[in-house]
């Protein structure tokens, strides 16, 4: 048991290693960005904030009152502040704009395209947690969709760049608004760190390829 967490640490930089040598990276380089996304996972940059308005329901009696005589709630005041996680958004993200003057920008626009749709159908909003999906349905979709349009030649960065930027777009941003009235509070994109699921499906799309 004392072990267990270094056997872990081990496996997870090993496999880190693997997927990071897909983009042309050493394995110095995707040691210091496991660092990297571990410690940012710690940090949020605040984007911008949205206050509401919700009304409020004590009892019975006060939704009686609002149904049948028109007399309306109290109100209270509802405060989300939206940030970008840096381990689990901003590094994923980053990386995968890199790739766009490595790879063809047009079949990474068109894998973007199909996980996009699909993350944004996956995905449920679950009140006061977030965003949920399965853990294999974006990255699944980003390596099959970069195999067939790429015949299997250069897949891996294509497959990783579409994969983050469709998960992205898909899974959070197409549904912020929605996520904005239902969780007050600071609701951070990838706040996850290297659990979130921008930054894992990244990492799948790469070992899938």
């Amino acid at each position: 048991m004392l072990i267990f967490p270094f056997i872990w640490l081990a496996i997870a930089i090993d496999v880190v290693e693997v997927a990071v040598a897909k983009l042309g990276f050493s394995p110095g380089f995707a040691l210091l960005l496991f660092a990297a996304v571990i410690l940012g996972s710690t940090i949020n940059i605040p984007l911008y904030e949205r206050i509401s308005k919700v009304s409020v329901i004590s009892d019975f009696t006060d939704l009686w009152m609002a149904r049948f005589w028109g007399i309306p709630l109290h109100r209270i005041e509802q405060k989300t502040i939206v940030a970008l996680n840096v381990g689990g958004g901003l590094i994923p993200t980053l990386l995968a704009l890199y790739e766009f003057t490595r790879s063809n920008p047009w079949l990474i626009l068109a894998v973007s395209a199909v996980v996009t749709i699909v993350s944004y159908y996956s995905a449920q909003i679950v009140p006061g947690i977030g965003i949920q999906m399965n853990a294999l349905v974006a990255p699944l979709t980003a390596a099959m969709a970069s195999l067939l349009l790429t015949s299997g030649y250069g897949a891996a960065p294509i497959a990783f760049a579409g994969g983050v930027l469709g998960t992205l777009i898909g899974a959070d941003l197409l549904h912020l608004r929605e996520i904005e009235r239902m969780t007050p509070g600071v609701l951070s994109i990838g706040g996850a760190g290297v659990f979130d699921g921008i930054a894992l499906c990244g990492l799948f799309a790469l070992l899938l390829t």
